[in-house]
């Protein structure tokens, strides 16, 4: 699976921004679409997860702020993220997790998208 991410950019504190991965398959054929994010001397954290099935999941240390839906008919995942704090900024990376030909899970990475927040 291909994935372009877009979206990023700078925001100043308590702001919002929407980011989007677009994949280059039906996200029928994928299990499920996270998004991750991965700032400077820090593992990469996940921030969101909507599956096939269209469960959604967002850990607690984002929950009540950020959320994340999909457009089936342009194959795209977005993460809308509100109220953006100092600790937010990262790269935020989109990664899908489909099965191959064998029914074995693998996953794809997009290039990643700069989130920056600065007054």
């Amino acid at each position: 699976v291909h994935l372009v991410e877009s979206g990023g950019g700078l925001v100043r504190p308590g702001g919002s921004l929407r980011l989007s991965c677009a994949a280059n398959e039906s996200l029928a054929n994928i299990e499920g679409m996270n998004w991750y994010r991965e700032a400077p001397g820090k593992q990469r954290e996940l921030v969101g997860t909507i599956t096939k099935g269209g469960s959604i999941n967002i850990p607690d240390s984002v929950k009540g702020r950020f959320t994340i839906s999909r457009e089936n008919s342009k194959n795209s995942v977005y993460p809308q993220m509100n109220n953006l704090k100092p600790e937010d900024p990262a790269v935020y990376f989109c990664n899908a997790v489909r099965r191959n030909s064998y029914g074995i899970l693998y996953d794809s990475w997009g290039q990643g998208t700069q989130v920056t927040v600065s007054s």
